[in-house]
């Protein structure tokens, strides 16, 4: 049995509804299934939640979930403000114990102290910004991936605690170029991703 911890950071706010990584949530939990050998648990950060709880859950969990939409070129603030609560209150409770220097060669070695390196996570993003606009290197983004570029901190936030990471996926040009249709087809792109992924 597998247990898998989804984080879903979809917001309402301003002219977001959060519909969208809310789908993607109910996806996971008609893939994610006791049948499969998959148990899971998710948190919904716009709901209250107690962050020892969520402490525990990311110690339950074999693979964490992360499901956000992009905003302004990061993470949504409420997301930024769940991390900095739990991780910050996980400290030596089992995800991560220092920084990972010591003292007597300090330069050395930052970002090794994490505690989960057993662990693995997964990131689903939502943009308004079309795939083209990372791999076109005249475009935006002048080339660079999502994961290397706009998630690079992200992904080194989550080395920290010792996190290995599993491969992306990101949903692209969601806002002006959204119908049924296209629900459907990203709908079985994802699962095919996660079968990838996880089986």
């Amino acid at each position: 049995m597998k247990n898998i911890f989804i984080i879903n950071a979809g917001q309402h706010f301003a002219h977001s509804g959060g519909k969208l990584n809310d789908e993607i949530t109910f996806w996971d939990t008609e893939f994610f299934t006791t049948a499969d050998d998959f148990e899971y648990k998710i948190t919904k950060i716009s709901d209250s939640y107690d962050v020892e709880s969520e402490i525990d859950k990311f110690l339950w969990a074999d693979i964490i979930i992360y499901h956000f939409p992009i905003w302004w070129m990061y993470i949504p603030f409420t997301l930024k403000e769940y991390l900095d609560k739990v991780l910050t209150a996980g400290h030596r409770k089992g995800m991560y114990y220092s920084d990972g220097r010591k003292a007597d060669n300090p330069e050395r070695n930052y970002g090794t102290g994490g505690l989960m390196n057993d662990k693995k996570y997964f990131v689903t993003t939502t943009w308004n910004a079309p795939e083209a606009a990372f791999t076109i290197p005249e475009e935006f983004f002048m080339g660079r991936s999502v994961d290397d570029g706009v998630l690079f901190p992200f992904h080194k936030m989550n080395a920290f605690c010792g996190l290995q990471p599993l491969e992306s996926f990101h949903f692209h040009d969601v806002e002006k170029n959204m119908d049924n249709n296209r629900l459907n087809n990203l709908k079985l792109q994802y699962l095919t991703h996660l079968e990838n992924v996880f089986v």
